[in-house]
């Protein structure tokens, strides 16, 4: 019994550490997060001086698709209301350096439902106007919808980015 016990609480343990760190992600892998395909590409490689020693520059693509039975979405309200917990997954470089302005993660973020909101108001000369003020209504990531976004990182001369996925939601 009490192995078992020690079993159940190190696959707890191993579970926990997994979804804190993540997992890792190469180049042209896709793997399966929590009902989302997460890709990653390399696109470029350079060669690049940063802080007078030499480094890699890469061009890195990264997508996530919904393959999982269900959507998500974020409804917003009637009065102002701050949004920032609409990411998906992350992909963090562990090696870049964030040297020349340049990214050390990158995080997919749920799409944003634009509504056309139409308002009427005086104008300056007085006259009376009627006005169309796009807004967010939502943010959604529907079942079979792909996200993707592009960053650079640069990462010590000789070294490939070292990515590890982890998920949001």
């Amino acid at each position: 019994m009490k192995n078992f016990t020690f079993l159940i609480s190190l696959s707890a343990v191993f579970l926990f550490v997994i979804s804190v760190k993540g997992q890792k992600i190469s180049d042209a892998q896709t793997i399966e997060v929590n009902g989302m395909s997460v890709t990653f590409n390399i696109l470029n490689k350079e060669s690049v001086e940063a802080g007078g020693k030499p480094h890699d520059r890469y061009k890195v693509s990264a997508s996530v698709k919904n393959t999982s039975d269900k959507a998500y979405n974020i409804r917003l309200t009637s009065y102002p209301q701050i949004v920032t917990n609409t990411g998906l997954v992350e992909l963090d470089c562990i090696n870049a350096t964030g040297a020349k302005l340049t990214s050390k993660k990158i995080e997919l973020k749920m799409k944003a439902q634009m509504i056309n909101v139409t308002y009427s108001a005086y104008d300056k000369s007085g006259k009376y106007t009627t006005n169309i003020l796009p807004v967010i209504g939502s943010y959604y990531f529907d079942q079979g919808d792909t996200i993707s976004d592009n960053a650079i990182f640069i990462v010590p001369q000789g070294e490939k980015p070292d990515v590890s996925v982890r998920s949001l939601r």
